[in-house]
């Protein structure tokens, strides 16, 4: 029996959002060529008509929270003078 190629696919399970409403509705994994990102929705009602739809958000499954652009620009710079 052969493995299941799971690339460029991805799934959501159902969240469990406790007592905070702005948790996604869905969270999951997405494989593009081999890259492994998270994946999160949320159920939302459009303005025009109500129609409900998915909104999404992916980002890398490995990175962090993105560091503050400024504090990453002292990180970097090596001649500090104190």
């Amino acid at each position: 029996m052969s493995e299941y190629d799971n690339t460029n696919s991805g799934t959501l399970f159902k969240n469990d959002k406790g007592d905070n409403e702005k948790r996604p509705d869905y969270t999951g994994k997405l494989d593009v060529n081999g890259k492994e990102f998270k994946l999160s929705a949320w159920i939302k009602v459009g303005k025009n008509g109500g129609k409900q739809f998915l909104s999404l958000k992916v980002q890398p499954a490995n990175e962090s929270r993105p560091i503050i652009p400024a504090l990453q620009a002292i990180e970097e710079e090596d001649d500090i003078p104190f």
